[in-house]
């Protein structure tokens, strides 16, 4: 991920859960925030619900793959924290891309094609 910092310190991702933008479906959920700076910063949960630490880990492999394959199409300086529903541990790789994508447009993360 070329512009894109992890999110890790538990302030910051309290803070997007308040004061954040949200979007969500079946599969997942997004929280925004812009950040003033000129780099973004990536955060994923994934609860322990979801399954033993293989499943987990495989959903985190998954959203950062989906997210550095389209990295280049969102607006930078945007903290941006994943959250994993239930439903996205049985998905397949391209529902949750789609399901990623639809919801970081509906926030107005995308930039406009030119």
């Amino acid at each position: 991920m070329l512009h894109t910092v992890s999110l890790k310190e538990n302030s910051a991702f309290r803070r997007l859960y308040h004061r954040g933008a949200t979007a969500g479906n079946r599969l997942l959920v997004v929280y925004c925030l812009r950040n003033g700076t000129g780099h973004s910063r990536l955060g994923l949960t994934v609860s322990a619900k979801l399954g033993h630490a293989v499943e987990r880990n495989r959903m985190r492999r998954r959203l950062r793959e989906i997210y550095r394959l389209h990295e280049a199409e969102f607006k930078p300086g945007v903290d941006l924290v994943v959250v994993a529903r239930s439903a996205s541990v049985d998905a397949e790789f391209s529902a949750l891309e789609q399901a990623f994508l639809q919801l970081a447009r509906r926030l107005s993360l995308m930039e406009q094609a030119q």
